[in-house]
């Protein structure tokens, strides 16, 4: 049975099963049970696609239904789910039985990584005893499904983003569009420092830069010169924002920094761009496409 792919997907995206994998590494350390498994829901159909602790292959690519089995139910009731003894459990079908029977797992814990209320992906822990997870356990897959459904919100708003962006040609742009980019770049920026996966904020990043860019005229900027002026990624978030009309102790609020750290990164800008007030910098990085 072949499910075709759902949801955002753009060429910055990294994959939603990499985090995964990162989140099972991380959980089956901290929850300490002998068996961690894990799949996205696609189409409303959820496939297993990552596994730590196995003995067999059984499971990998197993696609489970709406309402079948446990991890069927907790994509259909978007809440945690456990059984102790899943051969016997009367509240599951048992369509899976075999693979799951196979793989000797018995009490079973379910989680689901919920975006938006609807189940994106779910979390499986396991033993292979009939006996219930204890409170570390579920505490530890419960905050994995946390932090995963933080970082494909955040996944999910940079695709949004950029489909804005790509909506968007200088040929149409009014004067309202283009503050609208003008929050977009300076809310990417903030959205950057709130994430702790490096990758996923160079990727932010990344993305904002596209975005001054194409308020230039062009989506891809040109190759820049030897002698250009570059100024580091803090700096650039500060001029963002200063480029809305926000003040020092606004900027540092929404950036997490001090006033004077704002300051700081305010003067090592203007500097570069060789100006004399906030309004020249924001000008002049308009002028080199360093600000949409």
């Amino acid at each position: 049975m072949i499910v075709p792919a759902s949801g955002p997907s753009s060429l910055l995206r990294p994959r939603d099963g990499d985090a995964l994998r990162a989140e099972l590494r991380r959980t089956a350390a901290d929850a300490q049970v002998s068996v961690v498994f894990a799949g996205e829901v696609r189409s409303g159909h959820l496939q297993l696609s990552e596994f730590l602790g196995t003995r067999t292959n059984g499971l990998e690519g197993v696609i489970v239904p709406p309402k079948a089995g446990l991890g069927g139910l907790v994509v259909d009731r978007a809440k945690p789910l456990t059984v102790a003894d899943y051969g016997r459990s009367s509240s599951i079908t048992h369509h899976f039985d075999r693979p799951v029977l196979g793989e000797g797992l018995r009490s079973i814990l379910a989680v689901p990584v919920l975006v938006g209320g609807a189940a994106r992906a779910v979390l499986y822990g396991a033993i292979r005893e009939c006996a219930p997870l204890g409170d570390r356990a579920v505490g530890a897959f419960v905050q994995a499904a946390r932090r995963l459904s933080d970082e494909i919100t955040v996944r999910d708003e940079v695709d949004r983003r950029l489909a804005l962006m790509a909506r968007m040609s200088p040929v149409d742009r009014d004067p309202l569009a283009t503050a609208e980019v003008r929050e977009v770049h300076a809310e990417l920026r903030s959205l950057a420092q709130t994430v702790g996966d490096s990758g996923l904020r160079q990727q932010l990043r990344a993305l904002s830069d596209r975005l001054a860019g194409a308020c230039g005229g062009t989506t891809t900027p040109a190759p820049a010169p030897a002698t250009a002026i570059v100024l580091s990624p803090r700096e650039t978030d500060v001029l963002s924002h200063v480029a809305l009309g926000c003040t020092n102790v606004e900027i540092a609020q929404r950036l997490s920094v001090t006033p004077e750290t704002v300051k700081s990164y305010l003067r090592s800008a203007m500097g570069k761009l060789d100006v004399h007030t906030r309004h020249e910098a924001v000008v002049v990085a308009r002028r080199l496409s360093l600000l949409p």
